[in-house]
């Protein structure tokens, strides 16, 4: 089922695949998604949440920006730097909520002794020293 959310974002990705000069079969490629699942997008049908990371990198958006897409909101290109880091121009919004998901999903990923609510403090404890150095 097609809805406006999809159709905006289906309309996005083929410009700006078209605008970095790829065919569907590469971009896919470049995604890590197949070439079916990108079609789906083009056509502005719902994939698994999961593929639309695969797209973000191959348009060399931030991670999030299909998603951000489909709330309403804009895409945010990331931009290479040097060294092949990428910069991206993240919204202070979406920056709380992505911190804190690294934060949840690098405690977790150590399997420590961390219980939850020990990683919930965590996260509150990053969340807290980047608002006072004025990230968030």
């Amino acid at each position: 089922m097609t809805t406006p959310a999809l159709e905006r974002l289906a309309t996005l990705v083929q410009k700006r695949r078209t605008e970095l000069r790829l065919g569907i079969e590469p971009a896919a490629k470049l995604g890590g998604i197949s070439k079916d699942t990108w079609k789906r997008v083009e056509e502005g049908k719902k994939v698994w949440d999961r593929s639309y990371a695969g797209i973000d990198s191959a348009l060399q958006w931030a991670v999030g920006s299909c998603l951000r897409v489909l709330r309403g909101d804009d895409p945010v290109t990331s931009e290479p730097a040097h060294d092949g880091v990428k910069v991206a121009d993240v919204p202070k919004t979406d920056l709380e909520r992505l911190v804190g998901n690294a934060v949840q999903h690098a405690a977790i990923a150590t399997k420590g002794s961390l219980t939850g609510d020990e990683i919930l403090e965590l996260n509150r404890r990053v969340i807290e020293e980047l608002r006072k150095e004025g990230v968030l």
